[in-house]
């Protein structure tokens, strides 16, 4: 009897070989998944579209925004065309019919004051829009969850004490000349912006911190004064937007950012503002009878808030819309920190002088 028969090793069928077109589409769908893990966990690229943090950002740069630095924001709105704006040709790349509450995995650290940050227009909840396909907006952390915030004369305080002003921060001045006219390419070297002219010899501009010094030095500049809104002299498209608190750009508060865990006596004021965090970012009806403050159609004389809230601010004080205009961000807003500037284009230079070399791989402070 041979034994061997029963143990004979039984011959594998070749596997049919992979078309070409196959091979393409496995690498497709390769790259389209791990793309979307980096992009949706680790990495995100975003570019600058206006001149808000201008000059520590400038218009036309393109960052990496760190995810991971405060834990990646799950997707709220499940189905939605990967690596589209939300809207394209007024057509929405999304579908809103299922959408999933906040959730965030774990990350280094939650935002501080200082971060330069990337989160989604809070301005936005306005129009039902998810919240993770609303407009992404940049701008520097300012305060934090807890903090008291007041602004005097254009000067950040927090908690009492004047904050850093960023290295490369801007403002608008008012600038007197003796009559002669500035050289165009003073203004391109200097990277100062004319806003308006009031008269023949009287100007608006905005002018970085670091140029200031060398502007005034020249013999056709008379007097360079920063442009300050006085304190008292209400605004009323400024947070938040009620009479009773005559705040402006350069004199707000004071105003304590909410915190989670927090409980606040309701009242006239504190109703006016944290009317819509309540009411909008944690979801709550609110109504008011006479001098009862209703919530969920229960009476109220506190609140304990359910999320953390930041202060961003753009580093163009002057040429920003920020949360002196909308208010507090809510944390479920926060998309990431951003990192580097991969790439810098300047739209307004010819094909040989568009790219600023200066700026490439550039760590963001």
């Amino acid at each position: 009897m041979k034994w061997n028969i029963a143990f004979k090793k039984k011959t594998n069928n070749p596997k049919p070989k992979k078309s070409t077109a196959r091979e393409w589409l496995d690498a497709l769908l390769f790259a389209v998944v791990a793309a979307t893990i980096i992009r949706g966990l680790l990495f995100s690229a975003y570019a600058i579209p206006s001149g808000s943090m201008e000059g520590t950002e400038l218009t036309g740069d393109y960052l990496f925004v760190s995810k991971f630095s405060y834990g990646p924001r799950m997707p709220i709105t499940l189905l939605s065309i990967p690596f589209t704006e939300p809207v394209v040709y007024g057509i929405k790349t999304y579908w809103d019919g299922i959408q999933l509450p906040h959730f965030r995995l774990p990350g280094l650290s939650d935002p501080k004051k200082g971060d330069i940050v990337v989160f989604n227009k809070p301005e936005e909840a306005d129009q039902n829009i998810p919240v993770d396909q609303r407009t992404t907006l940049i701008k520097r952390c300012q305060a934090t969850p807890g903090d008291l915030l007041t602004i005097i004369n254009a000067q950040v305080y927090i908690n009492g004490k004047a904050a850093l002003n960023a290295p490369k921060a801007q403002t608008s001045y008012t600038v007197v000349t003796d009559g002669k006219d500035i050289n165009p390419q003073v203004f391109q070297d200097l990277n100062i912006t004319v806003r308006q002219q009031m008269s023949a010899d009287t100007y608006e501009m905005i002018i970085p911190n670091q140029n200031l010094a060398a502007f005034k030095g020249f013999s056709n500049i008379k007097s360079v004064t920063p442009q300050v809104q006085k304190a008292g002299q209400a605004d009323p498209e400024i947070f938040p937007y009620n009479a009773r608190f005559k705040w402006n750009l350069d004199n707000f508060g004071p105003l304590v950012l909410p915190k989670k865990g927090w409980t606040v006596k309701l009242n006239d004021s504190t109703l006016t503002l944290y009317r819509r965090a309540i009411e909008v970012y944690e979801h709550n009806k609110v109504d008011t009878t006479g001098k009862e403050i209703l919530i969920n159609g229960k009476k109220a004389d506190n609140y304990t808030f359910k999320m953390n809230y930041y202060w961003m601010m753009g580093d163009n004080r002057h040429d920003s819309l920020d949360s002196r205009f909308w208010g507090y961000v809510p944390e479920d807003h926060i998309i990431g920190k951003a990192m580097i500037t991969w790439l810098s284009i300047d739209s307004t230079q010819d094909l040989f002088h568009k790219v600023r070399w200066n700026r490439i791989l550039r760590p963001i402070k």
